[in-house]
């Protein structure tokens, strides 16, 4: 049975709709309204405050936390200076994805790495014979998101950090409401926005110095459905939907490398060696057979098809995670795994896994859409990804 979050005193007298889901055990909104249309726009247009506090979280310090990161993770984080947040992900010995996540590096020898899935057991087993200390800080930590175009002045009225100076992915030390906290420009909306982390104890104060902060600024409390649609816009993997955890599968063919997963950019070959790393570079050298890519479905093509059947275009209220399989021709190239309607952009956008050789932008394949209980086909555009991302995510 999923247990309250250290914030739930406050999100449950607002969550209008009674629609829970467990994430990590515990009980997190979907959407506080009946749809979450209200909290999508604030994540777009103003701010949304989302509970974070179900990611795993787990601190590694000591002499040698830096050479166990390295070793475990397939980005270079001991490259990372302090005040500095890096996204990577970490592999097993044949370079299939374990689970992808952050690392602040908060000192010389602290780093906070967040995770979808419990990873305690993985940092242990990576780290025997390193000089590091490794706690599970998941309870111990509430953690907010404040995500949106007024974000930066919420924080800025809410707490004494020089937003000014904080970069994108950094971090740095600040008191809001008296409180010691931690903030990072960081978020999994493809938006200007920041997490806030805290001791456990100071939780609802955080959560009430940030919403008085708020208020002139369009504050919302937002849930996971409007969260769904911000990350498939921002081109972001989820664990479970658009990749699966290669220790939990069967399948080989449920198995993802960084590389298929767009990810190739966090992986750094030129050095020490680090789990994955040879199967890694020979997939480098030998090229990916799989590849994420964004897709566009033709709207004139999905008005036709309804019209067919006498009836208006009907989309799915909110994100779908459903696998819906993708052709070219009567060939059948790879499968939709996470796809919505974006309000912002006008447009049914998806990610899909494609075969690479199918994967060039601008390419035309068709996706699988059913009416009235007939599967039919949509054409869809392969795309770059990001679907949105503006400006004011990275500028200063």
């Amino acid at each position: 049975m999923p247990v309250p979050s250290p914030f739930h005193e406050r999100t449950a007298p607002l969550c209008r709709s009674l629609r829970w889901k467990d994430w990590a055990g515990y009980a997190a909104v979907c959407s506080y309204d009946t749809t979450h249309e209200r909290e999508y726009f604030a994540f777009r247009e103003t701010a949304g405050l989302l509970d974070v506090s179900p990611l795993f979280k787990y601190e590694v310090e000591g002499p040698d936390a830096a050479a166990l990161l390295k070793r475990m993770m397939v980005r270079d984080v001991g490259k990372l200076a302090v005040g500095r947040v890096g996204y990577s992900c970490w592999c097993d010995d044949a370079g299939k994805v374990v689970d992808d996540g952050t690392v602040a590096r908060l000192d010389d020898d602290h780093f906070r790495v967040t995770a979808a899935d419990p990873t305690l057991h993985w940092l242990q087993a990576v780290g025997r014979g390193f000089r590091a200390t490794i706690e599970d800080s998941s309870a111990r930590l509430a953690a907010l998101a404040l995500q949106g175009p007024t974000s930066r002045a919420i924080l800025a009225a809410a707490s004494d950090a020089d937003l000014d100076a904080l970069r994108f992915f950094g971090t740095t030390r600040a008191r809001i409401d008296t409180l010691d906290v931690w903030i990072t420009r960081t978020g999994y909306t493809g938006d200007l926005g920041y997490e806030i982390w805290v001791e456990r104890g100071g939780a609802l104060r955080l959560w009430d110095a940030l919403m008085a902060a708020g208020r002139p600024h369009g504050i919302e409390p937002a849930g996971l459905d409007a969260l769904d649609v911000t990350r498939i816009e921002a081109g972001f993997v989820l664990l479970g939907v658009d990749y699966y955890s290669a220790p939990k599968v069967v399948l080989e063919s449920r198995k993802s490398s960084p590389f298929e997963l767009g990810l190739g950019w966090t992986v750094h070959l030129d050095r020490a060696p680090f789990v994955g790393r040879d199967a890694l570079a020979a997939e480098k050298a030998r090229g990916s057979e799989w590849a994420l890519v964004g897709l566009e479905v033709s709207w004139e093509a999905l008005e036709a098809l309804y019209e067919s059947y006498g009836l208006p275009p009907s989309l799915p209220a909110t994100a779908r995670r459903d696998g819906l399989p993708v052709y070219s021709g009567a060939r059948q190239v790879g499968k939709v795994t996470s796809h919505t309607w974006s309000p912002l952009l006008k447009k049914y956008v998806a990610l899909a896994s494609v075969l690479a050789s199918h994967a060039a932008t601008g390419r035309v394949l068709e996706m699988e859409h059913t009416v009235e209980y007939e599967r039919r086909r949509v054409p869809a555009r392969v795309v770059a990804t990001p679907f949105f991302d503006p400006e004011r995510k990275r500028k200063p």
